[in-house]
């Protein structure tokens, strides 16, 4: 029997069978000569508040937006890995299931299908079936690449989710969240989990407030008039390309583990901010005063931190830091903290209006939103002058709105109040920031710039009634 924790399985019928379904089973037939045993559909997401701090061990608040990964997989008597992107720009790939390893990422990011890779090794090394299989796989994607509506790892989620149906597992959504999370790492990213719990944990309609340590959801019902518009800043912002993120990660690990060692506690053993503050037994905004006492420089170089941590530089290097920040110099301790701890704040403010739905809602959490994004900009050093340009702009004519992702390019998110305002803003921007922009030329504005709704989490579609469930 299936339950609420499990990934729905639905029958692939007329309503379902949309034309991208539909040209992506023909591409398959048409690659492998047979059709597809079923598809895996998982969506991109948008954060609405909350960035950067899941990694730290705090809430977050985002939801599913409508466009998609889907993937047609059946299995292979060949212990082959067979992989194809109906966009021809991606080449194609194979290899043998049991000798496959994802090299450390190299210059200019991983080859999109390492991501696909990863989620077959975190199903092999969770499950650790006695006979393996290869399997043949056609992925169609609409999420823009780069673009901080977390394309990659809906393709890794994707591809735990298509493993684990193929080998007939039972897992829950949560099982298979914690699964994606984790094996993302072997492609170099340190992030959080939010992508990867949003994608299988979505509901329509909502928000999903995801919390951690268990990993939890709770769906929040946001004000009706509350419109979320998604603008693409046309930069590409791959986060596995350049030390960028994990430096920001890196950041917040030293940070805990001084203030650790400030207060007198094991820092060797504290990583993760939420952790320190639950062994504190401190609010947040104890913890925002506990940083701008006991951090008070505004940058640190590597032999203070040797000297303050007491430690050789060949155990700050290998134990301290990850294999893409060894050569990094300089760390900013105080900005990343009092961003993580001030974002947190804004997370839980934000819930408690958005969900008291009172007069002045949206207002309100229209500045939280823009509170956000600057000190996005200003204390974590994750914007992008393109981004900041969509902000100013969404400033003049009253839309909050915030960098979402991991920044350094990619898409903002814009709170509006109730359908004529969001058209309102969605045709001032297209006039004003993609009718002058150079990279605009050719591209549908529709796909640039446009509102969303909460879509529901990942899911499979089977041919037929033989596999209702997993397991």
């Amino acid at each position: 029997m299936s339950s609420s924790s499990d990934i729905y399985v639905r029958i692939l019928d007329a309503p379902t069978n949309c034309d991208r379904v539909s040209r992506l089973k023909e591409y398959f037939v048409n690659a492998f000569n047979r059709n597809p045993d079923f598809i895996v559909r998982c969506s991109g997401r948008v954060n609405i508040i909350g960035e950067h701090v899941d990694y730290c061990g705090y809430p977050v608040l985002p939801v599913a937006v409508e466009q998609t990964i889907l993937l047609a997989v059946a299995s292979s008597d060949d212990n082959l890995i067979h992989v194809k992107n109906i966009d021809t720009k991606y080449k194609s790939f194979k290899c043998n299931v049991n000798t496959f390893c994802i090299e450390a990422v190299q210059s200019g990011g991983p080859e999109w299908y390492k991501y696909f890779l990863c989620g077959i090794k975190g199903i092999l090394e969770y499950a650790k079936p006695a006979n393996t299989k290869g399997m043949m796989v056609v992925l169609s994607g609409n999420i823009p690449a780069a673009s901080g509506l977390s394309s990659s790892s809906a393709i890794v989620s994707a591809s735990v989710l298509g493993t684990a149906y193929l080998y007939s597992l039972p897992l829950e959504k949560q099982t298979l969240a914690t699964i994606s999370a984790d094996c993302e790492q072997y492609i170099g990213t340190q992030g959080g989990g939010m992508d990867q719990a949003i994608a299988y944990l979505a509901k329509q309609g909502c928000a999903q407030f995801i919390e951690w340590n268990p990993l939890r959801a709770t769906s929040v019902i946001l004000p009706k008039n509350a419109i979320f518009v998604i603008a693409n800043s046309l930069t590409q912002a791959n986060k596995a390309a350049t030390s960028d993120f994990n430096e920001r990660v890196v950041e917040c690990r030293l940070a805990c583990r001084l203030l650790a060692k400030k207060m007198k506690l094991n820092w060797r053993d504290s990583w993760r901010f939420a952790d320190l503050q639950a062994a504190l037994n401190f609010t947040l905004e104890e913890m925002e005063i506990l940083v701008k006492n006991n951090l008070p420089q505004l940058v640190y170089s590597r032999q203070e931190l040797l000297e303050i941590f007491e430690t050789k530089l060949d155990d700050f290097v290998e134990n301290l830091l990850t294999a893409n920040t060894r050569d990094v110099q300089f760390f900013k301790l105080r900005q990343r903290a009092l961003h993580v701890f001030q974002e947190s704040l804004r997370v839980k403010t934000f819930i408690e209006v958005a969900t008291q739905q009172a007069e002045g809602s949206i207002n309100l959490m229209k500045q939280l939103m823009r509170q956000s994004h600057e000190s996005l900009k200003t204390l974590y050093e994750c914007s992008h002058p393109n981004l900041d340009k969509l902000v100013e702009l969404s400033d003049s004519v009253g839309v909050g709105a915030r960098l979402t992702g991991a920044g350094w390019g990619g898409c903002i998110v814009a709170l509006c109040d109730g359908t004529e305002e969001s058209i309102q803003y969605i045709n001032m921007l297209k006039q004003s920031y993609y009718a002058s922009h150079s990279q605009v030329s050719g591209k549908n504005l529709d796909e640039l710039v446009f509102a969303t709704s909460p879509q529901r989490g990942a899911e499979i579609y089977i041919f037929d009634t033989a596999r209702s469930v997993i397991g």
